[in-house]
This record gives structure tokens, C-alpha cells and sequence, in this order.
């Protein structure tokens, strides 16, 4: 297992990188190439869901995957996890300045999708789990290794703890790659992919600030869509 390793080395450095240089990093820069970050997730988020296969399925977990993440109130839960892994680390490192608690929750739970729950990282994780290749994981983490350092400059070393909920999503599915992938086809992981880009684009858009949607009450979509499109390609496609 090499993949979630090197990408979760490049999370944390450039969390400290970006942490340490933060208050000398230009203020145009700190404020405006999130924008960019965000405007990238979008780009990558329209090239996933142009796979699709199936949309009715992919449109049916999307709904029926928010509305359970609305019913257990998971955003709240990441937005309150978030906001102890701030009081936690602002305890042994000085606290955040020019940055409000609401605007910090914000900025987290759409970081945690980026991070931890994006499509390459899932994918790539469940391919390296089947093949033993990383390159996927490895390009994801030269991206991680420049982004991080921006977000970190205005949210802290917090955000370095992000690394956690990606090693454990990305080891998990690298161990349990064997028994899903000889399960799926190629439709269904088609349906996959579409339904991380369209939390994708709902991440770019609330790192730039346009529409804060709720990307972590999506996140039980992931779970559903495989599934609801094989029984849409066995018994109605």
C-alpha cells in the first residue's frame, strides 16, 4: 500500500507548509487562488459526470443520499467534529486570525469532500487495492501537496487533520478493493464517478463561495449509487 501514504504525507506537509508561511504568503493570493481550487473542482466535477450511464439512478441516490444525510444531520456532525479538531489544535498551536468560526466550519466540510472523499481518491484507492499501481493516488497527492498550503495559510495546521478521515476512507477501500471490484461493472462505475462529480461541482461552488450546498449530507450518495444502477441496468435499462 503506497498510494494513501504519499498522498497523506503531501496533505500534512503542505497543511504545515502553509500553516508556517501563511502570515507572509500575499493576502491576493491567500484570498483568491481558493477561487481557483474551487473553480478546478467544478472543471474536474463536469468531466465525471459527462460518464454517465445511467442518470435516473445517479439523480435517485444523489436525492435519496442527501435526504439521509439531512435526516442524521451529518454536516452538522463533520461541522461539529471540525470545530473540536480546531480547539484541539489551537491548544498547542496559536489560534487562526482573520478567520470567523462560521467561515472555518465552512471551509471544512467542503476541504473534507476535496480531500478525504473525492472520486480519485476512491477511485484511485480501489484501483491500487486491485492492481497495485498508485499512479492515481500519487497524481492526486501532487495536487493535495499544492493545494493545502492555501487553505492552511488562512485555516491553520487544522486542516492537516484532514489526513486522518483520508487514510482511513482510502486504506479501507484499498483493503476491501478485492471483494467490491469483481462486484461491479463498468456502468455501475461509470454512475459512480458521475454521481462524485456532481458532489464535486457542489464542492466548487461553495469554495468560491457561490452556493453553500450541504456537499457532506451528499456523501451517503457514494454509498447508494453503485447498487441502484445495477438494478436499473438489470431491470429497466
Amino acid at each position: 500500500m503506497i498510494g494513501p501514504y504519499v498522498n497523506g504525507a503531501a496533505l500534512v506537509v503542505g497543511s504545515v507548509a502553509g500553516a508556517l508561511i501563511g502570515p507572509r504568503l500575499n493576502a491576493n493570493v491567500r484570498l483568491k487562488m481558493p477561487m481557483v481550487f474551487g473553480c478546478a473542482a467544478m472543471g474536474l466535477g463536469v468531466v465525471m459526470v459527462i460518464k454517465v450511464k445511467f442518470l435516473a439512478p445517479v439523480v435517485l441516490a444523489l436525492v435519496l443520499g442527501s435526504l439521509i444525510g439531512e435526516l442524521i444531520q451529518l454536516e452538522r456532525l463533520i461541522q461539529k467534529a471540525a470545530g473540536s479538531a480546531r480547539r484541539l489544535v489551537e491548544k498547542v498551536a496559536a489560534p487562526v486570525d482573520g478567520i470567523s468560526q462560521e467561515e472555518f466550519l465552512d471551509k471544512f466540510v467542503a476541504l473534507l469532500m476535496l480531500f478525504s472523499m473525492s472520486t480519485t481518491g476512491i477511485y484511485g484507492a480501489m484501483t491500487e487495492g486491485m492492481t497495485g499501481d498508485p499512479t492515481l493516488l500519487i497524481v492526486k497527492a501532487i495536487l493535495d501537496l499544492f493545494t493545502a498550503p492555501i487553505f492552511a495559510s488562512t485555516m491553520g495546521i487544522a486542516v492537516a487533520v484532514l489526513v486522518v478521515p483520508q487514510f482511513v476512507i482510502q486504506a479501507g477501500l484499498y483493503l476491501g478493493a478485492t471483494l467490491i471490484l469483481p462486484l461491479t461493472t463498468p456502468d455501475m462505475l461509470a454512475d459512480f464517478s458521475a454521481c462524485g462529480g456532481l458532489i464535486m461541482l457542489a464542492t466548487g461552488f461553495r469554495i468560491c463561495g457561490i452556493k453553500q450546498f450541504p456537499v457532506a449530507s451528499m456523501i451517503p450518495a457514494l454509498l447508494l449509487v453503485m447498487p441502484l444502477s445495477w438494478v436499473w441496468a438489470t431491470f429497466l435499462g
